[in-house]
């Protein structure tokens, strides 16, 4: 991908009515957002605010590339550490509290930052969707997962593509809970899981920054991650949860690299073996995301890792901005 003009601004993703100026920095996992990010964040009197599901839970540190207590320390993020592991944050509680966050940011006087790369938790706030509220069903989620447990987790996952592929696209097979969730929604009002986020008032002008590089290099820096995950503790991580007492077959011991060291420490693989799991599930994921950010979307100003510099991030930041006449210390 050519090094994009920093001093060209993309198609705008707020409207005329969204006037509060927020910046999104999104891209796959294992690219470097987070670095990028706190950098970025410390020129412009920011405050990052995170739209990573797997960063919610407190104790799950290494297997999430949770930013360091020294990086937050140095600069304020949010929606870090807000659940325990036994609890779910949905797609509605999130954008209920990044909404908030970023209000108080606001508040402050300094610029947000919204960081990740769950492609809906992202689009859900930059785009303003309205999430019709569907009451649980427990008697058909309870018979969901008696489904599920006859059929396997992915073939009720391909049950779902039947129904709504684009749903299903951006649901892990592997996530079973998801999965439930979106088939009881369909079940339960007769439409598509997709067809029900719909698109509702933009708050926010959004500058969407991109980051991504060639999919052989991002293979390599996930590999390099899962490996200094390992040598960081990673698997005495998982032990401790599960010695805690949070079970095995929770949603969130599903995630990629937790299923498999739990896998591992009950001696059903080995070591090896989990490792290259984890690998395949995090390159699957990776093409998952690619669905929710597109390299020809207008609205997404694309860096190349390593072709780029962040100053030439900065100077769009500052142009954006000062097209909205609006910098960080005027409130």
């Amino acid at each position: 991908m050519p090094s994009p003009d920093p001093t060209s601004l993309p198609e705008a993703a707020g409207n005329e009515n969204a006037t509060l100026p927020l910046v999104v920095i999104l891209g796959p996992t294992g690219v470097g957002k987070s670095e990028i990010a706190i950098e970025l964040a410390g020129r412009f009197n920011a405050e990052i605010v995170s739209a990573d599901s797997r960063l919610f839970y407190r104790g799950m540190d290494i297997g999430t590339a949770k930013p360091t207590k020294a990086e937050r320390q140095c600069l304020p993020h949010h929606l870090i550490d807000v659940a325990e592991p036994d609890e779910t944050w949905s797609l509605g509680v999130f954008q209920r509290e990044a909404h908030r966050t970023i209000r108080e940011v606001f508040s402050k006087g300094y610029l947000p930052f919204l960081v990740g790369g769950t492609g809906q938790f992202v689009r859900a706030i930059s785009e303003g969707w309205s999430i019709p509220p569907v009451e649980p069903n427990m008697r058909l989620r309870e018979a969901l997962n008696r489904w599920a447990i006859e059929i396997g987790a992915l073939q009720l996952h391909q049950k779902l593509a039947m129904l709504d592929p684009e749903a299903a696209g951006g649901i892990d097979p592997t996530n079973l809970r998801r999965t439930i969730r979106a088939l009881e929604v369909i079940l339960s009002t007769g439409r598509p899981f997709s067809a029900q986020r719909r698109r509702g008032v933009k708050f926010y002008n959004s500058l969407l920054i991109g980051l991504t590089c060639p999919r052989a290099e991002l293979y390599r820096r996930i590999d390099e991650r899962i490996s200094e995950m390992l040598e960081a503790g990673f698997v005495n991580e998982v032990r401790r949860l599960l010695e805690q007492g949070y079970s095995a077959d929770l949603p969130t011991m599903s995630a990629i690299g937790y299923a498999e060291m739990v896998a591992y420490l009950h001696g059903k693989i080995t070591l090896d073996e989990a490792i290259r799991l984890m690998q395949h599930r995090t390159r699957r994921f990776v093409r998952r995301q690619a669905n929710w950010f597109k390299e020809d979307d207008p609205t997404i100003h694309w860096f190349q890792r390593g072709e780029t510099t962040l100053d030439e991030m900065g100077l769009l930041i500052e142009k954006w901005l000062s097209s909205l006449n609006w910098h960080p210390d005027h409130l």
